[in-house]
């Protein structure tokens, strides 16, 4: 039996399980999860009969094999696409008719977390959630993982990394490694570059009444970057409602980061509203936010370290590795990497 240990619940680790769990039978496989959650930044959540995926804002049909991943490998039953088009904003606010290249929107009536839970309920990976893990030790041609709370986990014959480049440099900087590919790889996966995102959601007991599905600011020189509309999810928002998920551009989000979310949420507002030329958007009568410290990765990793690192058992995923900032690379890097595991023991 071959012991694989998965280091983060993302999409990525949730693809690749599915994967390992039809190509490599009899694998155990073992997914050591911070958060109480999976599926990373594709992330739900539920408040007085709403759902709104706060992170990522859908998946796109920009790959053929996720999309028959989602429409006939998965059940499909509850896949929303959102049809209504996105439209532009430039550095003064104003909208124009323009950016709908993408073909399909899907979510998911119960919210994008969907996509992890469903694969993970076709494999047998143990999901270990709020475990936060501290230290990768090599020995003995395997890997052990000891968590903050002193527990150890494995040995593992495989061991996949999947949280954002950052942290993951981290986890290598400390790792019990004797070996001179552990420098090269924390160069590599240190030097992805991310963007901050803090987002804000915000809730009223009307429908607004306008064309499109989401806002998108083009020259990237406004402090709103995005502005969405959960309403164009089936089954998220009832009807007479809106809810808006609204993402500040990378500069804005660095400067306020840790002020205030009371005061985050309140500009967010008051400047959709100047973009949207409403008003009323500045009271929202609920509200809701998140920072994404590492929301979306600028770059990818070099891939000669990352596949060196192979030859160790130790793999790395994500949408960081496959080098977009998209939930369907992501989920295609997952793909992959579950196969080359596969093939590879």
């Amino acid at each position: 039996m071959t012991d694989i240990g998965f280091v983060g619940a993302g999409a990525a680790t949730a693809a690749a399980s599915f994967v390992l769990d039809e190509v490599l039978p009899g694998a155990d496989i073992t997914v050591l999860e911070k958060s109480r959650g999976v599926c990373g930044r594709a992330a739900t959540r539920r408040r007085d009969g709403v759902r709104y995926d706060y992170g990522a804002n859908y998946v796109k049909s920009d790959d053929e094999r996720v999309v028959d991943l989602l429409t006939e490998q998965l059940d499909s039953e509850g896949l929303v696409n959102v049809t209504e088009p996105i439209y532009t904003f430039d550095s003064s606010g104003t909208v124009s008719e323009g950016r709908d290249a993408d073909e399909h929107k899907w979510s998911y009536e119960r919210g994008l977390t969907q996509i992890a839970k469903r694969l993970f309920a076709r494999s047998d990976a143990t999901v270990e959630r709020e475990t936060r893990v501290e230290t990768l030790t090599r020995a003995d041609d395997a890997w052990t993982v000891t968590d903050t709370d002193g527990q150890q986990w494995g040995p593992f014959d495989i061991l996949v990394l999947n949280p954002p480049a950052p942290q993951t440099a981290a986890l290598l900087a400390d790792a019990e490694w004797d070996d001179p590919l552990r420098t090269d790889l924390i160069d590599a996966v240190g030097g992805v570059d991310y963007r901050t995102i803090y987002t804000a959601v915000l809730h009223y007991p009307f429908e607004l009444d306008v064309p499109y599905y989401a806002l998108v600011n083009t020259d990237k020189e406004h402090d709103v970057g995005w502005i969405s509309r959960e309403e164009c999810k089936g089954g998220h928002v009832p009807d007479g409602e809106s809810l808006l998920i609204v993402q500040a551009n990378h500069e804005w989000s660095v400067a306020h980061y840790d002020d205030s979310p009371a005061d985050n949420v309140s500009a967010l507002a008051e400047m959709t509203a100047g973009i949207v030329d409403d008003a009323r958007l500045t009271a929202p009568d609920w509200t809701d936010h998140q920072g994404w410290r590492y929301a979306q990765p600028e770059t990818g990793a070099p891939t000669g370290p990352l596949q060196s690192a192979e030859s160790e058992d130790l793999y790395f995923l994500g949408d960081w590795v496959a080098g977009e900032a998209r939930l369907h690379a992501a989920l295609r890097n997952g793909l992959d990497t579950g196969e080359r595991i596969a093939h590879a023991h």
